[in-house]
């Protein structure tokens, strides 16, 4: 795969996941709509929360969208995913549609700046053994 392609992949995938948190979780949650707060409650979340989480979530995303900070904010994302699946396990819910779901999303994340980042792809080699 060339080079170029890889980045382009890379947008493709990054642009994806920032809509999907944006639109998903973000702006639920800032928007005070009753899906967040109520997803929250049945989690044992209780409602001043759920603001508070939707701002970090934001923060992230932002920091993962800018190149300079674009590990950074994937680090900072993969805690907040982690702290999301400790909670899925913790009420009891299904593992491959709720508790791996923060997964799914860490690979998905980590791959677009994976193919769109250089330094990243040189830091964590594809190697055919």
């Amino acid at each position: 795969m060339s080079e170029m392609t890889m980045v382009w992949s890379g947008r493709i995938l990054s642009a994806l996941f920032v809509l999907f948190m944006l639109g998903a979780s973000v702006a639920p949650k800032l928007g005070g709509m009753a899906v967040a707060t109520d997803s929250m409650r049945q989690l044992g979340w209780p409602d001043g929360y759920v603001v508070m989480i939707g701002l970090i979530e934001l923060a992230c995303v932002i920091l993962y969208v800018f190149p300079k900070t674009s590990v950074l904010g994937a680090v900072l994302m993969m805690g907040l995913l982690g702290g999301a699946m400790a909670t899925q396990i913790r009420v009891g819910n299904p593992l491959f549609s709720h508790v791996l779901f923060s997964i799914y999303l860490g690979l998905f994340m980590w791959g677009g700046l994976w193919l769109r980042d250089p330094a990243l792809r040189a830091l964590f080699p594809w190697r055919v053994a």
